[in-house]
């Protein structure tokens, strides 16, 4: 080492976080006596302004050239100590941050074993920071596009954003038609607006927005490269129809083969379509699509005497020649709005979904309540002559939700409340119904939510407190089996329709996602944001934003706030035209490498690759890293066998005198 350590210890009493545990007078002299150690100051708050002065002023005064704070986690404010030295002029990689909260106060109520734990925290800090070497931080210019993955209000309203800020945005949804969830709805709570109403004029905007490309019934198969840079691969699938001519006059709909016998997916599948369609009546771009899976022509390679879709339609617009298309993109961020599933009731057999026909989800009643649904917003149980209206509607609420059993512990958020909203709606068109709600908790948090709830009850919706054990039918009636909780009475209410308030779920394809963007997810399986609170839109993949319900159950105004947050943190790298690249990256010691390709196999961000170089006058095969995509987790490091790849600021010459000052034996 060129320099001789001049190391200054802060620590931080974080209010009474840590003081209340640790004495930190204790191990203000105890950091005193550490090897290399010149200055020790201890503060309430070490984030403020007057903390972090102390540090530019004792830099500056004593000639410091490493830096130990002993506060919180690094992920609080590690980047603001960095620029912290940076302004004092010191390299900010001569950084070290001692975790005397998380790791020590907040889990040891004792002081008698918070402190003396404390001291070894700082004693092992000093014993890195005198080995830390100046990182420098690289900067590469980005892309001034992004893009958007999933086509629903989040997906919708990010692209709009970017796009009216003077940004390229392609926008990526692999149905027929953009709208997702929402589109599906009949009226929104608690204002009860319909839904279409308010969505299908940003469906519009985004069509016609010049700076948006709008990518539908496509998917994204491969992504490459890293924030600012980002090679992208979508598969638009083939249609059939070319888009250009088709005017969706719906002809080839009304005279398919096999008109009006499939299950709508739009429709939560209680209608049925056919084999070439149009999602839904407001669908943007408003143009068919052939179902691959049900065409004869296609499945059978026949269809009566031709394919009688073709035989109708007037402008020649569809081509069963037409293959998938791959195109290439690239972007300098990414937005992921690939939002949810619903619950499958079929895990709750005691509810009797796949069992009984009026039982039903809360998507199924919304698309049977809604004007554009099957049955044009009127609502029957039974078909034919036997068809008729239900005058005793049920609702279970929490189904798949809070629900340790089915692995889903978290609430859904929106269920109580569109289950109030549900309730009203028959009690709108059927007014002589009964209405019961079988709840746990009712849980009305956002604005004019309690109000709403208020409403309906009294519009004569009955809440009972019980969480159903079981529906069976007796004679031409369900009967729902629950314990009134508040009044301990067992009961068995009859009812001609009962609705299940499914929870929402992470969709089904999510893993695809993740091992294209290299995401994580949480416990309830949605994806992880890179910090709740401070970075909640952000992932651990730089570059790469969350928004909407693929980060977790949210309201449609929560979903759009988180899709205009998403939308501006892409913009940065867009704006700025360049992006920083990580300095803290792994090192790959040429003289040593074997060449076995170990660390290339294990690397999570696909950072590594083997080049050939010439060694004395053989070609030998060596690690190389991309520092623009290394994120230096270490995985590299501990899989190589000869020990030739090290992270930079954690070389086992770091890391060993670290182990050794908390005395554990390396």
């Amino acid at each position: 080492m060129s320099e001789k350590p001049r190391v200054g210890v802060y620590v931080c009493h974080c209010g009474i976080n840590i003081a209340a545990t640790v004495n930190v007078e204790e191990v203000v002299e105890f950091a005193s006596r550490l090897p290399g150690v010149t200055v020790v100051r201890n503060y309430a708050y070490m984030c403020s302004d007057p903390g972090q002065q102390l540090v530019r002023e004792d830099i500056e005064n004593e000639n410091l050239n490493r830096i130990v704070v002993a506060s919180c986690s690094p992920r609080m404010h590690e980047i603001t100590f960095r620029r912290t030295l940076q302004d004092a002029g010191l390299n900010p990689y001569y950084l070290e941050m001692a975790n005397i909260r998380e790791h020590c106060s907040w889990v040891h109520p004792d002081s008698e074993e918070a402190t003396p734990k404390a001291k070894k925290l700082v004693s092992a800090a000093v014993s890195k920071a005198r080995m830390l070497e100046p990182l420098e931080e690289k900067e590469v210019d980005s892309e001034r596009t992004a893009m958007v993955i999933g086509g629903g209000i989040a997906g919708i309203q990010s692209a709009l954003d970017i796009a009216d800020a003077g940004y390229q945005v392609y926008l990526v949804e692999k149905s027929p038609s953009v709208g997702g969830r929402m589109a599906q709805l009949d009226k929104t709570f608690p204002t009860l607006d319909c839904s279409a109403c308010i969505m299908t004029p940003k469906m519009v905007d985004v069509a016609n927005h010049p700076n948006i490309e709008l990518m539908t019934y496509s998917e994204v198969e491969e992504v490459n490269g890293f924030i600012g840079n980002f090679e992208v691969k979508v598969r638009k699938k083939a249609r059939y129809v070319d888009i250009d001519k088709c005017n969706g006059c719906g002809e080839c709909a009304d005279n398919c083969r096999v008109k009006n016998r499939i299950p709508n997916e739009f429709d939560a599948n209680v209608g049925k379509r056919s084999a070439i369609y149009l999602p839904f009546p407001q669908a943007v771009p408003a143009k068919f699509t052939v179902d691959p899976d049900h065409c004869l022509y296609l499945t059978k390679g026949k269809c009566g005497k031709g394919p009688k879709c073709q035989e109708v339609c007037g402008t020649g617009a569809i081509d069963f020649e037409q293959q998938d298309e791959e195109v290439e993109v690239k972007v300098g961020a990414i937005i992921v709005a690939t939002g949810f599933d619903t619950f499958d009731p079929s895990n709750k057999p005691e509810y009797g979904y796949q069992d009984y026909p009026n039982v039903i989800t809360g998507l199924e009643m919304e698309r049977l309540v809604a004007a554009s649904g099957p049955t044009g917003g009127e609502l029957l149980i039974g078909e034919g002559e036997n068809a008729r209206k239900p005058k005793k509607v049920a609702f279970i609420q929490c189904v798949g939700s809070r629900d340790a059993s089915v692995g889903n512990e978290y609430c859904s958020r929106v269920c109580c409340m569109y289950t109030a909203k549900q309730a009203h709606l028959i009690k709108e068109k059927i007014p002589d119904a009964e209405v019961t709600v079988y709840y746990m908790d009712v849980r009305a948090f956002g604005k004019g939510f309690e109000e709403f709830y208020d409403r309906v009850r009294r519009e004569g919706i009955r809440y009972i407190r019980g969480n159903p054990s079981e529906i069976f039918k007796k004679d031409d009636k369900l009967i729902v089996k629950v314990e009134d909780t508040l009044t301990a009475t067992p009961r068995e209410d009859e009812a001609d329709l009962v609705v299940l308030a499914v929870g929402l779920e992470p969709r089904q394809d999510a893993r695809g996602v993740i091992d294209l963007l290299r995401l994580s997810q949480t416990s309830d399986r949605f994806f992880m944001e890179a910090h709740p609170k401070l970075y909640p839109v952000d992932t651990s993949t730089d570059g790469v934003f969350l928004a909407g319900c693929a980060q977790g159950p949210k309201d449609i105004p929560d979903t759009v706030a988180q899709a205009k947050g998403a939308a501006a943190s892409a913009m940065i790298p867009l704006s700025r035209g360049k992006v920083k690249v990580e300095a803290q990256t792994a090192e790959v010691n040429e003289a040593t490498c074997r060449g076995c390709g170990f660390c290339t196999e294990v690397c999570p961000y696909s950072a590594i690759e083997l080049k050939t170089i010439n060694w004395f006058g053989h070609e030998v095969n060596v690690a190389e890293v991309n520092e623009a995509l290394c994120k230096g987790c270490g995985t590299c490091s501990a899989a190589c066998l000869s020990n030739s790849i090290q992270p930079r600021s954690f070389r086992d010459s770091q890391i060993m005198p670290q182990i050794a000052a908390l005395g554990v034996k390396s």
